[in-house]
């Protein structure tokens, strides 16, 4: 915790709004969808989503594959603890949300599909779209695969694995999106980024979640940040966004979002 709050002091230091980015594209995007204050439709469900997971009472049995839980290392966990502590936020979900509709994402990949409330932003913003999700957890993926079901998420697949055994197998083999929101150590992160970078085209957008979430994930996310592969990348603090775009220069960018 100690470390992430002196990081979050640099960052507040080297970060800025609108008015200090010089590029067009990275403009747009911080203008019309990152500082979008529009009262989307699709908000209400997303809130209602989190609150009934808030609300759920179901003990989890968990099996950890990555580094597990800054806020539990018990094994058994309450659903809505998980939502709490480890669930994404009301905040992010939306953002993810006008994300994918301001990007028009068809074909999505997650790696970390927890109690899936970033999956069922991303599913609202396109029923059509492709939404492959991969959890570690058996538990997990079960209670999550019928919270969808519930909810008449059709276009979610969520698949159960070891992330490194699934991606070998994926299909299609193009992605518009990649949310990496699942193990959270260095050599893990980077080992994944690189399996998954054939998959990526122009226009492929990267997220990575937690970036300060350790000094060994900083590192990887200043790593992934000198690919050659990498022409823009944004530092919100709390996610790590990638793009590939072949007709920008090379620059890094801080936002506060």
């Amino acid at each position: 915790m100690l470390y992430q709050i002196k990081q979050y002091i640099k960052f507040l230091f080297k970060s800025t709004n609108q008015h200090g980015v010089h590029s067009p594209f990275v403009f747009n995007l911080v203008t019309k969808c990152f500082y979008d204050t529009s009262h989307y439709e699709a908000y209400k469900q997303i809130i209602t989503y989190k609150k009934e997971l808030l609300k759920n009472r179901t003990n989890i049995k968990v099996t950890d594959l990555g580094v597990g839980s800054h806020a539990t290392k018990q094994q058994k966990r309450l659903v809505s603890e998980m939502a709490k502590n480890a669930g994404t936020t009301n905040k992010r979900a939306k953002l993810l949300y006008r994300l994918s509709t301001y990007f028009k994402f068809e074909n999505i990949l997650e790696l970390g599909t927890s109690l899936g409330i970033a999956t069922h932003a991303m599913s609202l913003a396109n029923p059509n779209a492709n939404l492959i999700t991969i959890e570690g957890c058996p538990n997990i993926s079960e209670f999550t695969k019928s919270t969808f079901k519930k909810y008449n998420l059709e276009n979610i697949q969520i698949i159960t694995g070891n992330f490194n055994d699934v991606i070998k197998d994926l299909t299609p083999k193009t992605l518009d999106l990649i949310f990496f929101d699942g193990n959270h150590q260095k050599e893990a992160t980077l080992q994944y980024f690189e399996s998954l970078l054939e998959t990526a085209h122009n226009d492929s957008v990267f997220i990575f979640d937690d970036i300060y979430w350790s000094k060994e994930m900083t590192e990887a996310w200043e790593t992934i940040k000198q690919h050659p592969k990498v022409t823009i990348t944004i530092d919100t603090f709390f996610w790590g966004f990638v793009f590939f775009r072949k007709e920008q220069a090379k620059q890094d960018f801080f936002v506060r979002v």
